[in-house]
């Protein structure tokens, strides 16, 4: 998935109710706003002085002329922070059939009401085969040197998914819980306990109901975000 437009280099000042964030703009140091894709704590990567990479934009309909796409770790390595991104990357990599393990299903439709007032991020289908509800994490903590994490905050909202699979494995269905790493400084994955024990909770009682777990790692420049490779999962 390419950006839509040019991505620019910044520092970031601060980041603010959750959705803001000041920066400076390094060609011309001007001070702007930007709008901040990520409801979750964003620890380790909102610290003032980082040099974060922008997509400006001249949508009317939008309240910021800038949206915060990336973190440079200024040392190769980069984290996407948008967490619309991973849909978009995972859909286009699906319809491309570059996922092995769900390559075999043609059909694939986004945002499907399910379960409980539940939207699945993909159901795909296909003639012969076992609907197949996947839903997607973008995971960007990393507290421990190329081990990435998740969640990076309590997370209501993704225990809710877990149990919604976890019912759909019970009806018969596949269901796939994809965690796609938005680092390129991680190959391996954990599931931080620590920060959200229920969350850790309903994670073995889904892998326990049958529910598939699927990591994979990102391509990242500024550039574009692309699917990577599956990565190591120790949770």
């Amino acid at each position: 998935m390419e950006f839509q437009t040019p991505l620019i280099p910044a520092r970031l000042t601060r980041r603010y109710k959750r959705f803001l964030a000041d920066a400076v703009l390094e060609g011309d140091g001007r001070k702007v706003v930007t709008h901040c894709a990520n409801p979750g704590s964003m620890l380790g990567l909102a610290d003032e002085g980082m040099r974060i990479w922008l997509e400006p934009n001249d949508d009317p309909k939008k309240k910021l002329d800038f949206g915060w796409r990336l973190v440079d770790h200024e040392n190769g390595h980069f984290t996407g922070v948008d967490t619309s991104v991973p849909n978009r990357a995972l859909r286009a990599a699906l319809m491309d059939r570059q996922v092995p393990e769900l390559a075999e299903y043609p059909m694939v439709r986004p945002e499907v009401k399910y379960g409980e007032n539940s939207r699945i991020d993909f159901l795909l289908t296909g003639e012969g085969l076992p609907d197949a509800y996947v839903e997607v994490k973008s995971v960007t903590l990393s507290r421990t040197p190329a081990l990435a994490e998740f969640p990076d905050s309590v997370t209501k909202r993704g225990t809710k998914h877990l149990n919604e699979l976890a019912n759909m494995r019970a009806q018969g269905h596949r269901a796939i819980m994809l965690y796609l790493v938005q680092r390129t400084d991680c190959d391996r994955f954990d599931l931080a306990r620590d920060i959200d024990p229920t969350y850790g909770a309903a994670f073995d009682m889904a892998r326990q109901a049958g529910v598939e777990v699927l990591v994979y790692d990102t391509k990242i420049t500024p550039e574009g975000v692309w699917l990577g490779k599956p990565l190591v999962s120790i949770a």
